[in-house]
């Protein structure tokens, strides 16, 4: 009787058809400095970019990491076999543009599905004059860059019928400039100052080398006013704002080329509680006479362990960056490591012997899904309270 009844609500269940509207008959070309060449479908923008591939091991957040800064001068890969699938939304900037400089994946979503999102992934790539490849097998691209390190790159997305010379786009890939060889901060930074009202009575000067929306947003939640600023800023002019402290932003490229905002630090060491996060964290480093260095592929993902040295406690952490400091170059700076990546042992986090300074390597104001780290932001006000 059961299976009777089952059997007439499935025939009375009409069929649910959707119609999927393919994407523009384009094709793509990704090539590697290493002679890999790669053929695909091409979606987004129709133009030829380069950069540094790098792969990101997120299941979500690919919004988030499209318009984050700190991929400025770079071809994203998600490793993750489906993108697009929850759409998109002008709420999950990280910045006002898709800072990537192109996409990789295996699939493209052509019907997602989200209360927010008001367009496919295509769309927004295709609006924001970025292109895309995907039916790439981006697992076999991720293993060559764990195995070889991160590489120069191109990506070419053209009309189906046209025939582009992939030697010649291998020649203009190995022909660019190394990500260690170009300035990116610049290209990303405010200009202007700009006071955001936080509602409290705490005066925070963020200095902007590819500040993370998302980092003002957690500011801003706690009642601290802050204050941006552009990376090249000097000290002189951030004391006559007289703030409580000072952040240092995340950012993209080689934190040993940002030797403006380093002279800053310089210039504040003693004077302010200073913080940095991610790229923040390197620059504070130099400028206390650490070293950095660049890894093979860096850590660009959700999921990344972080192990707390005076508590012995390890929480789960969001990470993109491809330089590190060295814990070796540390002796004689001042700066102690309190925390540490399982993974790798590379410095997540550092704070001074004397000096109100403290540095994370990952990114405390994101929320993958853990909210393990957001402790960073109440640290840092407690520190503002406590010196200001």
């Amino acid at each position: 009787m059961r299976k009777q009844v089952a059997s007439q609500r499935l025939k009375a269940v009409r069929p649910l058809i959707v119609e999927v509207t393919p994407l523009e008959k384009k094709k793509a070309m990704l090539v590697l400095e290493d002679g890999t060449i790669v053929h695909g479908q091409g979606f987004g923008a129709k133009k030829e970019v380069f950069g540094e591939i790098v792969f990101n091991t997120s299941m979500v957040g690919y919004v988030e990491a499209l318009t984050d800064p700190s991929y400025r001068g770079q071809i994203l890969m998600m490793t993750y076999p489906l993108i697009g699938n929850y759409g998109y939304s002008p709420k999950w900037h990280e910045s006002d543009r898709i800072q990537a400089e192109g996409f990789v994946v295996r699939e493209a979503c052509k019907l997602p599905s989200h209360p927010f999102s008001v367009k496919t992934i295509n769309e927004f790539l295709e609006e924001q004059d970025v292109p895309g490849i995907e039916g790439v097998d981006t697992r076999a691209l991720t293993l060559k860059i764990r195995i070889h390190g991160t590489m120069k790159s191109a990506l070419l997305v053209y009309e189906e019928g046209e025939r582009p010379d992939p030697q010649e786009l291998l020649r203009k890939a190995r022909a660019q400039p190394h990500i260690t060889e170009v300035d990116l901060v610049p290209l990303v930074t405010t200009r202007q100052v700009t006071r955001l009202e936080g509602g409290g009575d705490l005066e925070l000067v963020l200095i902007d080398c590819g500040a993370k929306r998302s980092i003002v947003r957690s500011l801003l939640k706690r009642k601290v006013n802050v204050t941006l600023v552009p990376f090249d800023i000097p000290g002189s002019q951030i004391l006559e704002l007289d703030p409580d402290g000072v952040l240092i932003s995340n950012g993209p490229g080689d934190p040993a080329r940002v030797k403006q905002t380093i002279e800053t630090i310089k210039q504040l060491m003693g004077k302010l509680p200073i913080f940095g996060i991610c790229l923040g964290h390197q620059l504070l480093a130099l400028a206390a006479g650490a070293k950095t260095f660049k890894l093979k592929f860096g850590h660009r993902g959700i999921n990344q362990p972080v192990k707390d040295l005076e508590t012995g406690r390890v929480f789960i952490s969001s990470q993109n960056h491809g330089f590190a400091v060295d814990e070796k170059s540390l002796d004689g700076t001042g700066l102690v490591v309190t925390q540490l990546n399982p993974n790798d042992w590379t410095v997540e986090g550092l704070k001074h012997r004397e000096f109100p300074i403290m540095s994370v390597q990952y990114h405390p104001e994101a929320s993958p899904g853990p909210n393990d780290t957001k402790f960073f932001f109440d640290e840092l006000v407690e520190i503002l309270r406590e010196y200001g």
